[in-house]
């Protein structure tokens, strides 16, 4: 069974679908048992990083994901889910992310002729050998729609990298805990393919 937080975050429906799609028993949930019982978990999410670190404490899964992430249990952030993994972003200054990954969220920098927020396809620069990655061609094409960007302090747990007003790090893995800037649930097949790596770690 996957669970899939539930912290008045958007987003979630269409993640569940993507799961269901492969065949998966899916549940969204708030209920901290059902979660840490579950044999993978994902934290999806769009948008205000403060807003969202203050719905996961108010709802205690803060607390929740720490023990996730110290049980080994599978972890997937996606979009939003992966920005809250780090230590802060420039969208909310002086709100403290969950801090279970070393880094920053920054905001992209505006470039001429590039709108923000960044919304579309791009192409991923595959490295470091990430497990989400199994069977993605180089190059291949996903769903982005975000203003800020990841900033991972490790280049190793960096799986894959897109251009786009500046480098961004679109992709990390450490231990049990995935996340992506892009959406795998809205980029097709390649996202699929992504979500089905996960769902067979």
């Amino acid at each position: 069974m996957i669970a899939i937080i539930d912290y008045d975050a958007g987003n979630i429906k269409s993640v569940e679908k993507a799961l269901q799609k492969l065949g998966q028993e899916v549940v969204i949930t708030r209920d901290a048992e059902t979660i840490l019982q579950a044999d993978k978990v994902i934290l999806p999410g769009v948008g205000a990083f403060g807003d969202a670190m203050a719905n996961l404490k108010k709802y205690g899964l803060d607390q929740v994901i720490y023990q996730v992430v110290e049980r080994n249990i599978p972890f997937l952030g996606i979009c939003l889910g992966l920005q809250l993994l780090f230590e802060k972003s420039d969208e909310s200054k002086g709100v403290a992310g969950l801090g279970i990954l070393e880094g920053e969220i920054c905001k992209i920098p505006d470039h001429e002729g590039l709108k923000i927020p960044h919304m579309g396809w791009n192409s991923l620069h595959l490295q470091n050998g990430g497990r989400l990655f199994h069977n993605i061609e180089e190059n291949a094409y996903v769903y982005f729609v975000h203003s800020y960007y990841l900033k991972a302090k490790d280049e190793e747990i960096v799986k894959a990298t897109t251009g786009y007003s500046t480098h961004i790090h679109a992709s990390v893995e450490k231990g049990n805990v995935f996340a992506c800037q892009f959406h795998p649930e809205k980029s097709s097949d390649v996202g699929l393919q992504i979500l089905k790596n996960f769902v067979e770690l």
